[in-house]
């Protein structure tokens, strides 16, 4: 009878807890690991962080944005400048912009379970002020992440044979900007090897522009040739043509100007001997 009673303790102590934990602010999801099959060209897995989350809901009720500026901590509102209450949450950190309409605005979650979490939260504080708020057309509208790659990217290379989804303005902006049609994503690419991934609506949709883009970036990773050549345009035969390349850049200036100036046979450009030249 003890035991049982000790247990039935447990198990009561234990209920609460459960129950609790669906309702805490949660990290899972907010870094994504994604799979590359580049072997040796990279690491096997790169890793989204997600920075921010955009999420909608429609509490579909009418509000006084007056009111509960008044009544609820942690609020701005001035109808002059913008027609919505601006409310911050500490935990999870997130903020809230709430219409007269009844529609909700979340931003500043770094998960999509925290981003429902935030904005129920937002309703429930919406109900203590007098309304009777519903909780409808939840939807997360935009995810944000950053990757770093872990390598160097030629840029130049990239926007031009890749040209149809890429734009690449150095004077305006450092970054190039990638635009995925299947998922519709768009990637700011940036020399050092960072990526800062935006417009997806699910983490599955980063995750699958992250594996598509990734073999992109390996081929035109700094330090890589594709096309080598050699003198005159002509491609590079052996090792040998490459090792003489290679000693023809290392030469100075002064060297390759004399070395263009005269034959390997003594003669110069102009036809006629060193001897010749004594004579005249």
């Amino acid at each position: 009878q003890t035991m049982s009673s000790m247990s039935s303790s447990n198990t009561s102590n234990r209920t609460p807890n459960t129950k609790k934990s669906q309702h805490e602010p949660s990290a899972a999801g907010s870094v994504l690991t994604v799979s590359t099959s580049t072997g040796s060209q990279g690491p096997d897995n790169v890793y989204i962080r997600i920075q921010n989350m955009t999420a909608t809901a429609n509490l579909g009720v009418k509000l006084d944005l007056k009111q509960i500026a008044l009544r609820c901590r942690n609020t701005e509102f001035n109808p002059k400048r913008f027609a919505a209450v601006i409310m911050r949450l500490l935990e999870p950190k997130a903020t809230g912009l709430i219409f007269a309409s009844g529609k909700l605005v979340v931003t500043g979650v770094k998960s999509s379970h925290n981003a429902a979490l935030v904005a129920k939260k937002f309703a429930y504080i919406i109900e203590k002020v007098g309304f009777k708020p519903q909780f409808l057309d939840f939807k997360v509208q935009n995810i944000v992440g950053t990757v770093d790659v872990g390598f160097p990217i030629r840029l130049e290379g990239l926007a031009y044979k890749h040209s149809q989804f890429a734009s690449y303005e150095p004077e305006l902006f450092s970054g190039l900007i990638y635009r995925l049609g299947r998922p519709k994503v768009v990637l700011m690419i940036f020399v050092s090897g960072k990526v800062i991934v935006t417009g997806a609506k699910t983490e599955a949709d980063m995750g699958t522009a992250m594996s598509k883009i990734h073999p992109v970036l390996v081929e035109f990773r700094k330090g890589t040739i594709q096309t080598p050549f050699g003198k005159g345009g002509a491609p590079i035969q052996d090792a040998r043509d490459a090792a003489a390349i290679a000693a023809d850049s290392q030469a100075s200036p002064l060297a390759l100007s004399n070395k263009a100036a005269n034959h390997d046979d003594g003669v110069n450009n102009s036809g006629v001997d060193g001897r010749d030249m004594e004579t005249v």
